[in-house]
């Protein structure tokens, strides 16, 4: 393209170049300023699109960054309200521990108490059961004897605790407990003289409510007297059939039936 720059004509100029050539000259001046104001013109419009293409390039990065920051600000907000909840929670444990570890340490405070005042009452828990022994029907006697015995001697030593201890006069309380519940029938020997004279017998226990005895040839019965602390031979006729009965039921060689036993009646309580 052919850019003509005109410049201003003088009016003898103009007047003296008046004719078709001037005239054409003259057009094409002014078509070359109009081309060249409107390439300017573009030129503008062009810088003036692509500063706005840059502009929106930058708008559009703001604007994602401003999403991605309100996506972390409300999963953050979130994530402080879970905090929130879980500390109350927290606060609310620990407040519930302190109370406990106050507790705790009263009690431990009182287990010492109570542990100077276990040695004292478990000597008496002794006495009293060694004294029951002694008063009670006189079955298995050498063996709940030696049990007492073996609980007192655990009172001193040294490498059982205390608990422990407790434990065990607590389990010789439940084994004489269970005593009075059960049917038992076993083989002694009884000295029924005080001579030193034993003989040999079948025992059959009805809890501690009756304590018989057989002879092993089946030609003597009887029974502990325990108010007397004495055996008492009974009428063989009356007895030896229901005795021997209640021998063979105890020891499961026949079924449980009902008997008739030589019983003693209850004491009024005083």
């Amino acid at each position: 393209m052919l850019i003509y720059k005109c410049k201003p004509l003088s009016r003898s100029v103009v007047a003296a170049l008046k004719g078709g050539l001037v005239g054409a000259l003259l057009v094409n001046c002014l078509a070359a300023n109009a081309a060249d104001k409107l390439d300017k013109v573009f030129d503008a419009r062009q810088a003036a699109i692509e500063a706005g293409q840059k502009s929106q390039v930058k708008i559009d990065g703001i604007a994602d960054q401003t999403n991605d920051l309100l996506q972390d600000f409300k999963q953050v907000s979130k994530e402080i309200e879970g905090l929130r909840v879980y500390n109350a929670q927290l606060e609310a444990r620990i407040q519930n521990q302190l109370e406990r570890i106050a507790q705790i340490d009263e009690s431990i405070i009182n287990v010492k108490s109570i542990q100077r005042q276990i040695p004292p009452l478990l000597v008496k828990m002794l006495d009293g059961l060694e004294n029951f022994v002694a008063l009670d029907v006189p079955f298995h006697l050498e063996e709940r004897e030696v049990r007492t015995e073996r609980l007192r001697d655990n009172m001193g030593k040294s490498n059982q605790s205390v608990a422990e201890n407790f434990r065990q006069v607590l389990e010789a309380y439940k084994i004489e407990n269970e005593y009075g519940r059960k049917l038992e029938a076993y083989e002694a020997n009884i000295d029924f003289n005080g001579d030193g004279n034993e003989r040999q017998v079948d025992i059959f226990r009805v809890g501690r409510i009756a304590l018989l005895y057989r002879t092993l040839d089946g030609e003597e019965v009887g029974r502990w007297d325990n108010v007397n602390r004495t055996w008492e031979a009974l009428d063989k006729s009356d007895w030896s059939a229901n005795i021997n009965t209640g021998i063979r039921i105890a020891r499961n060689q026949a079924v449980k039936d009902i008997l008739q036993l030589p019983i003693a009646a209850p004491e009024a309580a005083q």
